[in-house]
């Protein structure tokens, strides 16, 4: 058993209700970085439709998470469809809901329609031995989560400083391969991608994010790739997309976010 399958358990103390310890070692400064903290809840949501995958994943964050507290997930079913089952869940903590999570679950190995196969090029990266480590980066704050992921950085995301792109690989640091179920918390542990424009000048939590899981992905690191093009009010969007070590794209993202002093 892998850290992350392991540190995203969950047991179930009745029906529709989970227990979950959320670990610290994914934590950003004091608090559960979003994509872990969401994790216990897919888990829950996956084993309440019966189906495999995440095909879908939208989130709010109305709360931080504090990595090291035991986290309480509650679910129900809203539909339960031949290819596709939609189901609701929150996480809370201390009697008060820090995230839901709304997810449709089926399998995307299995063929549902029609259309000729497309998607999006993989960035073009340099080896993983000739990137910058995240680890690298002063952030101001402490990383925790860099115990769990090895996360290293296209260097020329920090040269021109003229768009607000991130692009890089990732991989579970433990050397565990990625699945289905692994993918939308890789979509949230890369840096934010303001950071290649703006630089290290704040906080940027999460207010909503969606993720979609497009291919079981192969074993091997990731490539990663997020740029922001909306910047209004300290209100950022972000899109994101991984591909897996046979250059197919396995997931995409979309979250809106805040840029906070910090």
């Amino acid at each position: 058993m892998g850290l992350f399958e392991k540190e995203t358990s969950i047991d179930r103390v009745d029906d529709g209700v989970w227990e979950t310890r959320l670990s610290a070692n994914w934590n950003i400064g004091t608090n559960s970085n979003g994509g872990y903290a969401m994790s216990p809840v897919i888990r829950a949501l996956r084993e309440l439709t019966g189906k495999p995958d995440p095909i879908s994943v939208t989130t709010h964050f109305l709360r931080p998470v504090q990595g090291g507290t035991v986290g309480r997930v509650e679910a129900t079913l809203i539909r339960s469809g031949r290819t596709t089952s939609t189901a609701r869940g929150t996480l809370s903590v201390d009697g008060k809901e820090r995230l839901v999570v709304i997810a449709a679950f089926g399998d995307v190995e299995t063929q549902v329609g029609i259309g000729p196969e497309m998607g999006p090029p993989p960035p073009d990266l340099p080896a993983v031995g000739d990137c910058v480590s995240r680890d690298d980066l002063k952030q101001g704050v402490n990383v925790p989560l860099l115990s769990r992921v090895d996360c290293v950085l296209h260097p020329d995301c920090f040269e021109s400083g003229e768009r607000a792109v991130m692009e890089g690989w990732i991989r579970f640091a433990d050397g565990t391969d990625p699945s289905t179920l692994s993918l939308p918390c890789f979509l949230d542990t890369f840096p934010p991608s303001l950071m290649a424009l703006v630089g290290n000048t704040g906080w940027v939590p999460t207010i909503e994010l969606t993720t979609h899981v497009r291919r079981a992905p192969k074993p091997g690191w990731l490539k990663a790739r997020f740029e922001c093009d909306d910047l209004h009010n300290g209100r950022m969007i972000e899109t994101g997309a991984l591909w897996d070590s046979s250059g197919a794209i396995v997931a995409r993202s979309r979250q809106i976010g805040l840029l906070l002093e910090r």
